[in-house]
């Protein structure tokens, strides 16, 4: 009988505090994994085309690991929808895994970053150090990787039909100070990795637009407003460090300055490099991590924007200029796409389960991600907490209704508990029923 794959995770507890020479393979990887980021940022990636970039590199890195005897993860083509074509049928016993690893993450990275040539001097001092069959072996497991990922349909997305903004009150319009079109509007025909479709899991439908004072919706709008005018310190302080939008926009006069910020995804892979390093992970694990987190971000993402271009509704910002004060502003800069559901809801939530069953219940880490952007640290008892966090952001900054928020956190517990159930297949599912 095949192990739970669950119980891999706790592989090697007497190896946990193993020599400095092995972890410093391990911090290594999780700063190649911060080089992807910072391309990322500069490239300004949209959220969910920043979580399919972490999935593949990561999942190359992963899958020639999972070619060596004697490593205890198994391929992800026996435990999800992944199927990969043209890896060498002999496997070598790789002299250098940590070597490899890292460089067939970063060759991966460089063939589907638009600025991946950055990523070149670091991938090219790696492997320089294989040996050159060796390097031939890694490549083709990369191009394995890549072999797939062309076929995922985000290369058909610029043939789709081009995305119209709807006429009536409740849809959605572009917002200031860009009014940009709206991002990657058909992101729910790419394939996922888990889910069996990307409308697998439906939110309830969100408040219907009414601008009576007794309703539901007015209610919320208020809500936004409300606490955005408050001024808070503490909840202004949550709001920005939460941002996490790689569009906004400064402006002075009559000129415009990207404001270089990255993104959710982008967030909590960072949040995993942090507590990988803080567990002492061994470089195995932290592959594992990563690679597990990038592939349950990318189908939240899918998920999260199937929902966001089926209801389509209007952002808090657009109601109350419209009805309420035309000279009010959020908090926040309103990202260029649907408000229902909350993004950061949904993967926010659907990560901090993944990072709980790796790493527990009350794991307690300092989140510095957001410092080289000029933000405090931040000190988290749990994933958990850090995921309600980054929820309710979403209102302090004024850029989301709170049912959006609920119903995000909802479809990532979804996401989240589906992924973990594949990946143990023995385990009870605890999806929640209505």
């Amino acid at each position: 009988m095949r192990k739970s794959f669950l119980s891999y995770l706790f592989f090697g507890v007497l190896t946990t505090a193993f020599g400095q020479k092995n972890f410093q393979q391990t911090k290594a990887y999780i700063d190649d994994v911060k080089q992807l980021t910072d391309v990322m940022i500069y490239d300004v990636t949209s959220p969910v085309a920043t979580a399919r970039y972490y999935a593949y590199s990561t999942l190359a890195s992963y899958e020639l690991m999972a070619t060596q005897t004697g490593v205890p993860y198994p391929s992800f083509t026996a435990l999800s929808k992944l199927r990969l074509t043209g890896i060498p049928a002999e496997v070598p016993s790789l002299q250098h895994p940590e070597m490899a690893y890292r460089y067939v993450l970063l060759y991966v990275g460089s063939k589907l970053l638009p600025s991946g040539k950055k990523l070149l001097p670091r991938a090219e001092k790696l492997k320089q150090a294989l040996p050159p069959t060796e390097a031939e072996f890694v490549e083709a497991i990369g191009e394995a990787v890549l072999t797939y990922a062309s076929q995922d349909g985000f290369l058909q997305l610029n043939n789709l039909k081009r995305y119209t903004p709807k006429r009536g009150p409740a849809y959605w319009q572009p917002t200031k100070p860009t009014y940009m079109a709206p991002i990657e509007p058909h992101w729910n025909t790419l394939k996922t990795f888990f889910l069996d479709r990307p409308d697998q899991f439906l939110t309830q439908v969100p408040a219907t637009f009414d601008l009576d004072p007794a309703s539901p919706f007015y209610a919320m709008t208020l809500e936004v407003k409300n606490v955005v005018d408050e001024n808070h310190k503490e909840k202004n302080e949550i709001a920005a460090f939460w941002d996490c939008n790689p569009y906004a926009i400064s402006q002075i006069g009559h000129l415009e300055f990207g404001l270089k910020k990255i993104s959710p995804g982008g967030h909590w892979m960072g949040i995993a490099g942090i507590a990988c390093k803080k567990a002492r992970f061994s470089l195995q694990k932290t592959i594992y991590t990563h690679t597990l987190l990038a592939l349950t971000l990318h189908d939240s993402f899918v998920a999260c924007w199937d929902e966001k271009y089926r209801s389509d509704r209007i952002r808090p910002e657009t109601v109350i200029n419209r009805y309420i004060d035309k000279t009010w502003t959020p908090l926040l800069q309103t990202p260029p796409f649907p408000e229902y559901v909350s993004g950061h809801s949904v993967v926010s939530t659907s990560s901090a389960l993944i990072l709980t069953q790796i790493f527990g219940d009350n794991f307690r880490f300092k989140d510095t991600t957001e410092n080289e952007f000029g933000l405090k640290p931040r000190t988290f008892k749990s994933f958990n907490q850090a995921a309600e966090e980054a929820s309710i952001s979403r209102i302090y900054g004024g850029i989301h209704f709170m049912d959006a928020v609920t119903e995000g956190q909802w479809l990532g517990r979804q996401v989240g508990q589906f992924v973990l159930q594949a990946i143990d297949p023995g385990s009870p599912s605890s999806f929640p029923t209505r």
